[in-house]
């Protein structure tokens, strides 16, 4: 999948992330027409986000502000604290997804770490990043820092990174010194990843007066228009007299001084019109207290004058002391700042290289909350009827719930409506949007009876029976599936999974070609999703079944978005081992390869060989599936079945099913273990495979 996205990120205060944000906008504005910008986190402090109205304004983006930012740390932090961060990046990825799909490209700025409280025990950048499948360009200062601080930094950051499965784009440490610079670039001379050095610009760092007033929230005595961005070199503190204050004027500085202190106010005035003295660059008046009014007199009186004037409320010390912990920001009119920064910037990194890369760049990675995303969206664009059976169970409630609010699918609820209604409402539900069907008294039920009947009349069965046996609910749920009043069943939580495939084989049956129905898992581990067949339906299939098998799990896969990568798996690789089971695998490959299927399929393979790269190098280096398989066929029920257990506990993967496949029109079992959020996943898988079918029968 081709990356649409950069996620950049600090975890430093004043690493100057808005000034790498700005150096990558310019590359991709230079070649993306429509380039959105999106921080997911802002800080509850501020009114506006000054990153955000910056990148906005000067690059007109013309975006609505609303749209630029994701939610504020306070909602963030009390979501994270009630153990709700899936909810959250659920939110953020409804955001984001809005931005990729109007724009060619979305710039993210992530969070300064150190904003967020230490309750937080990760990375929320990195996590974020991850699940918007976005690369990540990490930012680290070199301000007051050893060279080999610096060097160790670099690699942790990257390491992390990279233990993380987050794409690593590239790493910029900035504000370096000479000598950081030079023992860097020799450190880093043979390292495999981009890192791009920028030394430090003094003159980026420097106050301007518009920091000032907003810093200090000052009153504006005299300023022009074009003074806002007057630099602020350094700041002095008037506490001699005029004529032996004068002897240490600088360039550029800012003199705070008491208002009513007329004559050094006087000689600043006439500094300025001497060719014998610097210019200073601002003066700030303490104590609330405002200048004479001969002196304002005299200064407004005066020819082009060109210094700013300002006043706060605080004393001479606080207010030296609020100064000198204000930021130099960058501002849309700080032109010879963004000239310089921009020159800074270009001078040190590789333009071109960081084209192709971004064009180049592709990212596979897929979070389970990505993939539950993807799901949900699907379903939603394509919006089905799903009959559950299950009224009784209150985790199926739970789930038609969360399914009707979030607008994925239209439910169907089989049971008595009182008691239903009593049910839901005792549990504080609101159900009331969903169709409720009695099949001991539905006006339906005399139709679906004799239909039934027709289907199984050959088989001995009387109508009588046939009336008895739609009282079941999964036989009533499955002849609303055939007839067309719902698309599509889910069963299970209460029910075995024989009763619940029993019906679907004897009323909906396969589809044509596919002699046997089998299952699926989506085990969702951190960073993708791997499919497992078959590990819920076929004990010991034959190798022309474990063929059935093997492209139907392809299909499955290709349907959810997946480009199947097929691995048979074995207790041996390639043709190293022999034996009954191996036989059956070599069989069931060679029938595949013979029907020139499209997707790309190797066995017999063992576990490691399929999904890692390294193992597959010496065990099947010349495999086109080895090592990055990520569909993977099980030779038995019992292999499969214990493996997609291991791999759920073990590494805490959200495991998705089993997904029925080969039925003539979606029924799909539920594990009587099983939580809402499964449901939740396996309504909203069964609505995308009804709409596919539809597509199928167009």
């Amino acid at each position: 999948m081709k990356t649409k996205s950069l996620y950049i990120a600090s975890q430093e205060k004043n690493a100057g992330t808005l000034f790498i944000t700005m150096g990558m906008m310019e590359i991709l504005k230079r070649n993306i027409p429509k380039v959105a910008f999106f921080r997911p986190i802002v800080s509850s402090k501020d009114a506006i986000d000054g990153d955000i109205s910056f990148i906005n304004e000067y690059y007109n983006l013309e975006m609505p502000y609303e749209e630029c930012w994701g939610f504020d740390i306070d909602f963030v932090e009390r979501l994270i604290s009630e153990n709700k961060t899936n909810e959250l990046i659920n939110l953020l990825i409804s955001k984001f997804k809005k931005l990729e799909n109007e724009y060619d490209f979305v710039v993210c700025e992530g969070i300064r770490r150190s904003f967020i409280t230490s309750t937080i025990n990760f990375d929320i950048n990195i996590l974020i990043a991850q699940n918007f499948g976005s690369p990540l360009i990490n930012i680290l200062s070199a301000k007051d820092k050893s060279p080999q601080e610096i060097y160790e930094n670099i690699l942790i950051e990257n390491k992390t990174i990279q233990e993380e499965s987050c794409t690593h784009f590239s790493t910029f440490v900035n504000r370096l010194d000479a000598k950081q610079h030079e023992v860097l670039s020799r450190k880093l001379k043979d390292y495999a990843l981009d890192v791009y050095l920028l030394p430090e610009e003094q003159e980026l760092t420097y106050l301007t007066m518009a920091d000032i007033i907003d810093g200090l929230d000052a009153e504006v005595v005299a300023v022009n228009e074009r003074d806002y961005s007057r630099v602020i070199k350094s700041i002095k503190v008037v506490a001699l007299s005029l004529d032996n204050f004068l002897e240490y004027i600088e360039e550029g500085e800012l003199v705070i001084v008491p208002p009513d202190r007329s004559e050094i106010i006087l000689g600043l005035l006439g500094a300025l019109y001497s060719k014998n003295y610097p210019n200073i660059a601002g003066v700030v008046f303490p104590f609330e207290m405002d200048i004479h009014p001969n002196i304002k007199k005299l200064i407004d009186g005066l020819e082009s004058f060109s210094i700013p004037l300002v006043s706060v409320t605080t004393d001479t010390y606080q207010t030296a002391r609020d100064i000198s912990k204000l930021n130099s920001r960058l501002r849309v009119n700080s032109k010879r700042k963004i000239a310089l920064a921009l020159g800074l910037f270009n001078a040190n990194i590789d333009a071109k290289l960081i084209e192709d890369k971004i064009h180049n760049s592709q990212n596979d990675a897929m979070t389970p909350v990505m993939f539950e995303y993807k799901l949900f969206e699907l379903a939603r664009n394509n919006k089905k009827t799903i009959v559950l059976p299950e009224s009784a169970d209150e985790r199926v409630l739970r789930a038609a719930e969360i399914i009707i609010r979030r607008d994925v699918a239209n439910i169907i609820l089989l049971g008595n409506s009182k008691e239903v209604k009593e049910r839901y409402r005792r549990l504080g539900l609101d159900l009331d949007a969903v169709r409720i069907i009695n099949p001991l008294t539905s006006d339906l039920t005399k139709e679906l009876t004799q239909s039934f009947y027709a289907l199984r009349k050959a088989k001995g069965l009387s109508e009588e029976a046939a009336l008895d046996v739609l009282h079941h609910e999964n036989y009533f749920g499955t002849m609303l599936v055939h007839l067309g009043y719902a698309d599509g069943m889910v069963s299970g939580a209460m029910h075995s999974t024989a009763e619940t495939i029993r019906p679907a084989l004897q009323i909906i049956k396969t589809k044509q070609g596919v002699p046997l129905v089998s299952s699926v898992f989506f085990m969702c581990l951190k960073t993708k999703v791997l499919v497992y067949g078959d590990c819920a339906v076929n004990q010991n299939p034959n190798a022309q079944e474990l063929a059935v098998i093997a492209k139907s799990s392809a299909d499955t896969a290709a349907a959810f978005g997946i480009t199947p990568k097929v691995a048979l798996l074995s207790y041996s690789t390639g043709e190293s081992g022999s034996g009954e089971d191996v036989e059956k695998v070599k069989e069931a490959i060679h029938i595949l390869k013979s029907q020139n299927l499209s997707f790309e399929m190797d066995g017999p393979i063992q576990y490691d060989a399929a999904i890692n790269k390294e193992v597959a190098l010496s065990k099947l280096p010349n495999s086109k599936v080895a090592g990055i398989a990520n569909v993977l066929i099980f030779p038995d029920l019992n292999t499969g079945n214990n493996t997609y257990k291991a791999v759920q506990r073990s590494s805490d993967a959200v495991a998705i099913g089993p997904v029925l496949q080969g039925l003539n029109k979606p029924i799909n079992d539920l594990s009587r273990g099983c939580l809402v959020e499964d449901i939740v996943n396996t309504i909203a898988i069964t609505a995308i495979q009804a709409g596919q079918n539809d597509e199928v029968n167009m």
